[in-house]
C-alpha cells in the first residue's frame, strides 16, 4: 500500500502509474489473473463451496473488488466467492477498447466459461448490475439467482456529477492527471461516508495509466447529459428473469430508489430489500445487515425460480400503487414472503 501511495505522489499523479499490486490488507483473498479475450483480468477469491453455486460479485463504475471487503468474509463461509475487477478497473488491465456494456458482459461471460462454472449466483452493484443485466440479455448463461444492488439500467435518473462527467472526450484526453484525486472528490460529493482506507486504496488504483480512457468510454456508453441511456426495461421481454432480488439504500444520491420500486412492480415475486439511512453503497455502509439479507435470499428455497411480467391490463390503479409502495417503504422488504424481519 505504501508503494501505491509513493507512486501516486512521485509523478504518477501526472502520468498515471502502472497497474498496482494487491494491498496487504487483502491477504485473506486469493488473487488470480487470467487473459480473457486479450485482456488481463484480475479477480479476488475466497471460500470453498459446500454444494452451493459460486457467488460472483460485480462492482460498480470505476470501483474494484475492494468494495466487497466488508462482506466477503461472511459470504465466503460455505460458498466460493469470486470478485472480479472489471476491465479498466482495480488490478485489471486497461486496454484501448470500446468499454461498452456488452463488451464488459462478454469478458465476464468468457471468464466464467474459462473457469468451468456451470451455474452461478450473481450480485451486481450499480454499473455491475448493468453488466449482470447484459449477461442475461446477450450472453445467456446459467444464473441461479440475481441480486441487483442500487443497479443502473432501471431508469433514466442519475446523479448530476455523472451526467456532467459524460461530456465527450474531456475526461478521456484531459482527465488522467486528476483520476486519483477525483476519486476521493467524487465519493465525497456523493455523501457515502465510506472508510478512509477504501477511498485511499481505490484512489491509488484509479490513478493507473489508462484509467481516464476506460472511465470515460464506459460512462459515455451508459450515461449522457440527459441521464442513463441503457434501460433494461426496454428489453426485459427478451429474457426470463432468474430468482431476483433488489437491494437499495433509501438515501441513494446516485440512482434513486424509485427505480427499484418501479422495476419490482413490473414483475411478479421479486424480492425488494430497503436499507434505511443508506446511500449508494449499502454493502459498505451496513455490511452486517447486507450480508444477512443476501445470504437469506440466496438460501431461501421458497423464492420463485422465475418472474413473469405483470400484464399491463393487470396493473393497479395509481392510487392502489401508491398505497402498496407506501406499505413497502414502511416495511423495508417486499415480496410474496418477507426476506427478513
Amino acid at each position: 500500500m505504501g508503494k501505491l501511495l509513493q507512486s501516486l505522489t512521485s509523478g504518477g499523479r501526472r502520468r498515471g502509474f502502472a497497474i498496482p499490486q494487491p494491498a496487504q490488507r487483502d491477504a485473506s483473498f486469493q488473487h488470480h489473473y487470467m487473459k480473457v479475450r486479450g485482456v488481463r483480468l484480475h479477480w479476488a477469491e475466497l471460500g470453498k463451496s459446500d454444494g452451493r453455486p459460486p457467488l460472483v460479485l460485480l462492482h460498480g463504475l470505476f470501483d474494484s473488488h475492494l468494495t466487497w471487503r466488508s462482506v466477503a468474509m461472511e459470504l465466503g463461509r460455505g460458498r466460493r466467492v469470486l470478485m472480479p475487477d472489471l476491465p479498466g478497473c482495480g488490478l485489471s488491465e486497461r486496454p484501448d477498447a470500446s468499454y461498452e456494456l456488452s463488451w464488459h458482459a462478454e469478458i465476464i461471460a468468457a471468464w466464467l466459461r474459462m473457469l468451468g462454472l456451470d451455474e452461478v449466483d450473481v450480485v451486481g452493484h450499480s454499473f455491475g448490475g448493468g453488466v449482470a443485466q447484459m449477461l442475461l440479455l446477450e450472453r445467456p448463461m446459467p444464473m441461479r439467482r440475481l441480486v441487483l444492488v442500487a443497479a443502473g439500467g432501471l431508469g433514466r435518473d442519475v446523479g448530476f456529477w455523472l451526467r456532467l462527467a459524460s461530456v465527450p472526450w474531456v475526461i478521456e484526453y484531459l482527465g488522467q492527471p486528476f483520476m486519483a484525486r477525483g476519486t476521493g472528490f467524487a465519493l465525497g460529493m456523493a455523501r457515502h461516508a465510506l472508510s478512509k482506507d477504501y477511498v485511499t486504496e481505490l484512489s491509488a488504483m484509479n490513478g493507473a495509466r489508462g484509467s481516464a480512457r476506460a472511465f470515460s468510454r464506459t460512462l459515455r456508453h451508459v450515461i449522457d447529459w440527459r441521464g442513463q441511456r441503457q434501460l433494461f426495461f426496454e428489453r426485459s421481454g427478451e429474457v426470463q428473469l432468474p430468482s431476483t432480488a433488489l437491494f437499495w439504500g433509501d438515501r441513494d444520491p446516485v440512482i434513486p430508489i424509485a427505480h427499484g420500486h418501479a422495476f419490482v412492480s413490473g414483475f411478479r415475486g421479486i424480492t425488494f430489500k430497503r436499507f434505511e439511512g443508506c446511500g449508494h453503497y449499502p454493502h459498505q455502509q451496513q455490511p452486517g445487515p447486507f450480508a444477512v439479507a443476501l445470504e437469506a435470499f440466496l438460501d431461501d428455497p421458497s423464492v420463485p425460480g422465475t418472474h413473469a411480467p405483470v400484464p399491463r391490463h393487470a396493473a393497479e390503479a395509481p392510487g392502489q400503487c401508491r398505497r402498496r409502495r407506501a406499505v413497502a417503504a414502511a416495511s423495508g422488504t417486499r415480496r410474496v414472503q418477507r426476506l427478513a424481519p
